[in-house]
């Protein structure tokens, strides 16, 4: 075999690269071929006919090594073609071989996956700056003493994000997770600088980037939930998509936010939610399918298809479905990233019903699966967190629901939320947690502990490998060996376009269910003169109304100023709950009352004119205190929303779209029907006197 070496040239200057960019750019052929039903370049070198279809190879560092007419690139900088760099071989021989060369502590930075913080990103800092943010490295490490959401001290300080270069090169770090809601051009900018480290470091293995989600409206974007409203295109929240009862068009929304994602090198995703919306004061629901197990099903693999394909490649984006078992049936509402909701329990014996998502999922191929941290009460299984439950990871999801991916542990169940597990030491954690099943662990960028546990021989080293070997899979079939680089100008041209937004568009308005509509009042008559309030509390503001008084619109209406002019008032109500992060351990509450919406300002304004009520649910909402018998009777017409725009909303109310949707869960009727609610148990098997608005209830005009 001939072994030619030859310099390697920035990526701009790489003729192999260009050539598949030479038009649309590289994920757009990716794309082509995915979306016309053929196996992409990774897929086809894959198969067991070890075709030698040449792949783009993507380098800024590395040589490359000529065999023949064929390239490869010299990772490891030793002058041969090592199996590992063979992109001929099968994935699994590959990794294999990797695994071979890499030290223990390469392989233990390896098992982490952490924050990363871009040049100029001080948003995890105590008293932030307002840096502008920029496509290079924040090498500054954030050290916990405290634990970031119970506010407790933490029995060892932590490095919850280290400086990127140290994280790389001392850490020996590949997997990471971005935060930063900043332009397309910087992330992908940022995303080629940080593979352009790792190729240069080591044995060059590449770098895989992960986000929650960036799609979607939603109310609570926090860290680690969503990143909220980005450059990207932007859809209804994941309540809306359920409701609009259309697989297809969910299937298109995931394609398009991995054209998206993999555009700007981001080729793992941290979502979506399979958990069911079965205890309604829980404060996630916004990120569920709702409580339906078969609707969040279709919704799950909708999305994981829709991401991944059929199989792993080169276009793909890998989907981690969380959180195992299911995070909907927590006691009282309270969630386990806190002590006081650390409790997860089936008064009404339904584990089964909660699996089924998950089941999709693994059908569907998700590339991974995070369990979350409670503590299962009313089970067989041990009464420790799900990241610390060998029953749960290894006998149900392994060997009874045959899951064969990565088990990616919810962020800081060492350190920070140990339920179950806090009399245990640091190491004995990481030892019960790695026996359980845990192969990557997320919430810290220090692999000190974990080291110590693997060299103090406390851990069969099979584990070790078993999972650096599954994790080196993954990135071996997205091709991110052969090129995890991206084309920032294409990046900048089909993140966010028209095109895709116009799909987005359409999602808007299918999400939206119409709930009553009392003498036909919507759609609302021409020449009507309509008084539109939204009415959100948001934290700095001084009043949660704002009114609509546009007069440069397409509607065959007129806006007025005030309700006294209007012959229809529209009062769209987003409640403003207490985020998660929030939380105290005080009770949950759904009336409107508690959830700051002042109703005896709502009841005096509805009663000065016939009104459309439209709420805005992230979570199912009592509004009792706005629509019982007594102040109902001016409320024409009740409309739901679930992250939308008001142009979609208007199209809704004017009759330019009529309306399509579908609830995605049961509201209750009464604060006292949520207190006698079975967390485990969906809304509509709760009996006849549970509900207000019924699960799958819409009408149409």
């Amino acid at each position: 075999m001939k072994v030619e070496i030859q310099n390697a040239a920035p990526l701009q200057g790489n003729s192999t690269l260009r050539k598949g960019m030479k038009h649309a750019g590289l994920a757009l052929f990716v794309a082509s071929i995915m979306l016309a039903g053929m196996d992409t370049p990774v897929q086809a070198q894959n198969s067991r006919s070890k075709a030698t279809r040449q792949p783009v190879l993507g380098h800024r560092s590395a040589k490359i090594l000529k065999v023949g007419a064929l390239e490869f690139k010299d990772l490891n900088k030793n002058g041969k073609l090592d199996k590992y760099e063979d992109w001929r071989l099968p994935n699994d021989v590959r990794a294999n071989d990797l695994v071979s060369k890499m030290s223990v502590e390469e392989k233990v930075g390896f098992m982490l996956i952490s924050t990363t913080r871009l040049q100029g990103d001080w948003s995890f800092d105590e008293n932030p700056r307002k840096d502008v943010i920029g496509s290079g490295f924040n090498e500054v490490d954030i050290v916990r003493k405290i634990n970031m959401f119970t506010h407790k001290p933490l029995d060892y300080p932590m490095i919850y994000a280290a400086g990127t270069t140290k994280g790389v090169t001392q850490f020996h770090l590949r997997h990471f997770i971005i935060r930063a809601n900043t332009t397309n051009k910087i992330i992908a900018e940022w995303s080629n600088n940080l593979q352009a480290l790792c190729e240069s470091n080591g044995l060059g293995i590449p770098a895989i980037v992960a986000s929650n989600p960036r799609n979607h409206i939603t109310k609570d974007a926090s860290i680690g939930l969503s990143v909220g409203k980005t450059g990207f295109s932007t859809w209804p929240g994941e309540l809306g998509l359920a409701a609009m009862r259309d697989v297809k068009l969910v299937s298109e929304f995931a394609d398009i936010a991995r054209q998206e994602w993999a555009a700007v090198g981001i080729r793992k995703g941290y979502m979506y939610m399979a958990d069911l919306a079965t205890e309604p004061r829980w404060q996630r629901i916004e990120g569920t399918f709702g409580e339906d197990a078969d609707l969040a099903s279709e919704m799950i693999k909708a999305v994981t298809l829709g991401f991944q394909g059929q199989k792993l490649g080169a276009g793909s984006v890998a989907v981690t479905t969380k959180h195992f078992p299911g995070g909907g049936p927590v006691v009282d509402g309270q969630d386990p990233h806190f002590d006081w909701g650390k409790n997860q329990h089936y008064p009404g014996g339904m584990l089964e019903f909660h699996l089924k998502p998950f089941k999709a999922a693994i059908d569907a191929g998700t590339s991974a699966i995070m369990p979350y941290y409670s503590i299962p009460l009313d089970t067989k299984y041990e009464k420790v967190a799900f990241a610390y439950n060998k029953g749960v990871l290894q006998d149900l999801l392994r060997d009874q629901l045959g899951f064969k991916g990565i088990i990616n542990s919810d962020t800081g169940p060492i350190y920070m939320m140990p339920w179950g597990a806090e009399h245990l030491s640091l190491t004995e954690r990481y030892k019960k947690t790695m026996e359980a099943g845990i192969n990557l662990y997320s919430g810290s960028a220090d692999p000190t502990k974990l080291l110590e546990t693997v060299k103090s021989g406390m851990v069969d080293m099979k584990l070790v490998d078993n999972s650096v070997h599954r994790l080196l899979l993954e990135k071996f079939e997205l091709g991110l060996f052969e090129n995890p680089y991206v084309d920032v100008a294409y990046a900048e041209k089909i993140v966010g376009s028209k095109a895709f937004q116009d799909k987005a568009d359409l999602a808007y308005r299918k999400s939206i269910v119409l709930l009553r509509n009392e003498s036909s009042a919507l759609p609302l008559k021409k020449k009507t003169k309509v008084y539109f309030e939204s009415y959100f509390q948001k934290k700095g503001t001084p009043s949660p109304s704002n009114v609509y008084t546009s007069t440069n619109h397409n509607y065959d209406i007129e806006f007025v100023n005030t309700p006294e002019e209007a012959d229809q008032i529209v009062l769209w109500i987003t409640p403003g709950s207490k985020t998660l992060f929030d939380s105290d351990g005080s009770a949950l509450h759904l009336s409107l009352s508690k959830n700051a919406v002042d109703v005896d300002y709502v009841n005096k304004l509805t009663a000065k004119k016939p009104t459309i009520l439209v709420m805005n649910y992230t979570n199912p909402w009592v509004i009792d205190e706005i629509y019982d018998d007594k102040n109902k009777k001016n409320i024409k017409g009740v409309v739901a929303t679930f992250g939308t725009s008001t142009d979609a909303l208007l199209d809704v109310l004017t009759g330019k779209f009529n309306p399509s949707g579908k609830m995605p869960f049961t509201t209750p009727i009464s604060e006292e029907a949520v207190l006698k609610q079975r967390s485990d148990v969906p809304g509509y098997l709760e009996g006849p006197d549970y509900p207000l608005f019924k699960f799958d209830e819409g009408l149409r005009f």
